[in-house]
Order: C-alpha cells, then sequence, then structure tokens
C-alpha cells in the first residue's frame, strides 16, 4: 500500500546561510529547510512537503525582500533546468560562497588551520564548459525530442533551446540537434549526447541503442560536414565508440605556455574548463616549486594534463593513473611533445598498490588530482615517502578537508595555502587547490 503524501506547508522566513551545494538554509518549526535560489538575509516564501525529521528540501515561492547580491539570470531556462544552480548571484559573490565552503570545511571536516587564502583562479563565466553529457529524449506528447539537462529536482528532460555555459559550439545547438534527431528513423532510439570540444574541432558521440540506417548516417554526415564538426557513434559500451565523419578526427587542446600538445579521445576526462585549465596549470607548479632536480610523483595523472607541463622543469616525472588507456594515451602524448622524462605506471589508486615497482622509488614532491572520492586509500603509502611539499588538486572540498586532517593532524605536515578556483561557473561545484609541506 502507498504512504499517504503529507500536505505541502507553506511558510515565511529568513534566509540563514547558504548549504554547501548553494541552497538557501531556513528553519520551519525548527527544523532546516534547503531551499534552491533563496540567498542569505532575504525573507521569502517557501514551501515543502515534510519527508525527513531534521530537514527537508523546499521551494522557492516567492523572494519577499531581495537580497542586494541578487541578479536576474542571464538563461532564461534558469530555475527550470538543472544544470546551474548559482546564476541568481554575481560571479563575485559566488566565488565568496565557494571560498567559505572551502574554508568551512578545513575548519570543520578536516579540524585545520590554513596559513594562508589563495586569490581565486577565475576566467570568464559563460560558455566555458567544453565537456558534457547531453540527454536526448523522445516526448510523445510533445512529438517532440528533448536535448538539454534534467529539469532542477526532477528526472525528466527541460525543453531547452539553448545553454549559456556550454561552448557556443554546443550550447546553441541544443534546438537543431532536435530537429537532426527528429528526422532520423530511430529518433525515439537516441539516449544521449556526449560533448567534448577540442581547441580546432568540436565532437559529438551520440548514444544509438539501434543500428542506424545507411540513410539516417547520411543525414548524420551531411549535418557534420555542413557544421564543421565531428560525430561519434556508441552502439554500446564506451569501447563501441567509434567516428561517423570525419573518417579519423584529431582531437587536441594546446598548453602554449609549456609547448605542450595533448590528444584525446571524446570520451576521455579532460578538464571541463579549458580557460581555467591553464591557470589552474601555472599555479600548480609554482606551489611545486620545480627545480632541475627533482623526481615528482603525480597521482591520478590522467592522460598528462599536469605530467607533461611539470617534465619540462623537473628531472623526472613518475605518473600513476588507473585506467590503462589514459596512460597510453599519456605515453603517445609524451612522444608527440618529445618528452622522455616521464614514467607512467596502471594502478588502481583505490586498492591496495603496496606491491608496485613504483612505491620503491624516492620523491621529493607530489601532485594529487583525485577523483570526488579523494585520496584517503593513498595517505598510507605517502606517510611512508616522507615527502615534503604536496600540493592536492580537489574536485570536492568535503573529501579534500578530511584528507587534510590526516595529512596534518597525524601525519605532521602544514597546510601552507589554499584556494578556490571557478572551474563550473553558475555551478555550487567547488575546484580547490592546497599546499601542504612537511620540515
Amino acid at each position: 500500500m502507498r504512504r499517504k503524501q503529507k500536505p505541502l506547508q507553506h511558510h515565511e522566513g529568513i534566509v540563514e546561510s547558504l548549504s554547501h551545494d548553494g541552497k538557501g538554509i531556513c528553519r520551519a518549526d525548527g527544523k532546516a529547510i534547503f531551499v534552491s535560489g533563496a540567498l542569505p538575509g532575504e525573507l521569502i516564501r517557501f514551501s515543502f512537503r515534510p519527508h525527513k525529521k531534521n530537514y527537508d528540501e523546499g521551494n522557492l515561492v516567492e523572494v519577499i525582500k531581495p537580497s542586494p547580491d541578487r541578479i536576474d539570470a542571464k538563461c532564461k531556462h534558469y530555475g527550470v533546468c538543472g544544470g546551474c544552480s548559482f546564476m541568481h548571484l554575481s560571479s563575485e559573490k559566488q566565488i565568496e560562497a565557494k571560498q567559505q565552503v572551502l574554508l568551512d570545511g578545513l575548519e570543520h571536516i578536516g579540524k585545520v588551520k590554513l596559513n594562508e587564502i589563495l586569490p581565486p583562479v577565475t576566467t570568464h563565466p559563460w560558455g566555458y564548459r567544453r565537456k558534457a553529457r547531453l540527454g536526448v529524449k523522445y516526448v510523445f506528447k510533445k512529438e517532440k525530442v528533448l536535448v538539454g539537462f534534467r529539469e532542477r529536482s526532477a528526472p525528466y528532460l527541460a525543453e531547452l533551446e539553448q545553454c549559456e555555459v556550454l561552448h557556443p559550439d554546443a550550447g546553441q545547438r541544443l534546438t537543431s540537434f532536435s530537429s537532426l534527431i527528429r528526422s532520423l528513423s530511430c529518433y525515439d532510439k537516441i539516449a544521449q549526447i556526449e560533448v567534448a570540444i577540442a581547441d580546432d574541432i568540436s565532437s559529438f558521440v551520440f548514444r544509438n541503442l539501434v543500428d542506424l540506417t545507411e540513410e539516417d548516417k547520411d543525414k548524420l554526415i551531411a549535418y557534420a560536414t555542413a557544421e564543421g564538426i565531428a560525430i561519434y557513434l556508441q552502439p554500446k559500451g564506451p569501447d563501441s565508440v567509434t567516428p561517423l565523419y570525419p573518417e579519423n578526427p584529431r582531437l587536441q587542446y594546446h598548453l602554449p605556455d609549456y609547448n605542450v600538445t595533448l590528444d584525446f579521445e571524446p570520451t576521455d576526462f579532460t578538464q571541463v574548463n579549458q580557460d581555467i585549465n591553464p591557470k589552474m596549470i601555472a599555479l600548480a607548479l609554482e606551489l611545486l616549486e620545480l627545480n632541475e632536480n627533482d623526481h615528482v610523483l603525480e597521482l591520478f595523472c590522467g592522460l598528462g594534463n599536469f605530467t607533461l607541463p611539470m617534465a619540462r622543469f623537473a628531472k623526472q616525472i613518475t605518473g600513476v593513473e588507473g585506467g590503462a588507456e589514459l596512460i597510453e594515451r599519456a605515453n603517445k602524448n609524451a612522444e608527440l611533445n618529445n618528452i622522455s622524462n616521464t614514467d607512467l605506471h596502471v594502478a588502481n589508486l583505490m586498492e591496495d598498490v603496496s606491491a608496485s615497482s613504483w612505491l620503491k622509488n624516492d620523491y621529493d614532491k607530489l601532485l594529487l588530482d583525485p577523483p570526488r572520492s579523494g585520496a584517503k586509500e593513498m595517505l598510507p603509502y605517502i606517510d611512508k615517502m616522507n615527502i615534503k611539499r604536496i600540493v592536492y588538486v580537489s574536485c570536492n572540498p568535503s573529501t579534500l578537508a578530511r584528507d587534510a586532517g590526516t595529512l596534518v593532524n597525524e601525519m605532521g605536515y602544514t597546510l601552507e595555502k589554499a584556494g578556490v578556483m571557478d572551474m563550473f561557473p553558475h555551478t555550487a561545484h567547488v575546484e580547490s587547490i592546497a599546499l601542504f609541506t612537511k620540515k
């Protein structure tokens, strides 16, 4: 028997603060209510349906007294589309909010003291996103193919005409992609489009749940030819991705400050924001203070984004990554750039790596760039290495704070500096970087 829903409650209240994911925190009968789109200090009217004991998710009904920091969202789909959560807040205030999330985490989760806050790393906040996964859905009631992101707090695709944060080569194609897919015989069998924007060509991977007819392929090829883009097909898992047109597209991005060019495949992990990326690399290298005698260990090295720039300044870089295909790509990228002082290994850094040969080396410095789960599993090995200088690049302030607590309170490191990098403007995502040293 289905449990009867509790009635919707309506309240007025002052927003106390922001949560770590950018929602305004209000109170109703002593319970915390998290309200998307609300800002600290605002008097708002909100609704929620009681569900949990200590907190609930609420909906913003009306801003009665707005914050002076509130701005009009540039995107007309904001509030419906779930892709962005901070577009009602100025870019400067977004950075301040993200910095506070970082500082609160270090203090309350890690129980560590930060000696110096780094200036935030920022760039232009629009049209920045070069990697994305767009949902595709044929809606029978509308007789229309929707392409884009899910609605906020709902499993349905939002009906979008454009996206202001996607690179224009993707963000301005949502309606033309919709028309293109609707023209195919399998218009209801395309599940998603993977976006990967290179410096010289934009690529799109169409996830086709059935084999395409020759006529369908011809339509995709005609579109790709006319628009100057690359289209791939993915009939099954990630290993099935193959180019449709051009026959052999070459995806690259360039790091001219280091005379480095990196080849990548459309489903490879690359940094979403290629305007922030070179600034992030420069800051990481500055914090590492590399010299020609350094042997650097890089964990979670990927396809060489940090590895190859570091190799220009250090004696040796030993890189480790879980994905064999990424290490293969990194080795080819080293060869492409005539770099010979890299030693790259495949290892699952979430598991026991005690038998790994690279653990037997002595290292002067360490660069960590783990996934959202952090580097917890690697910390016991790092403790035995006695490395004097660690730069930690993080995409999750909570796991950075947790690992910082271990590095500082258990392993004797000092947290010298930390700061945020605005990799994802208009979202609550916090990218950060921290420097740890040991005397």
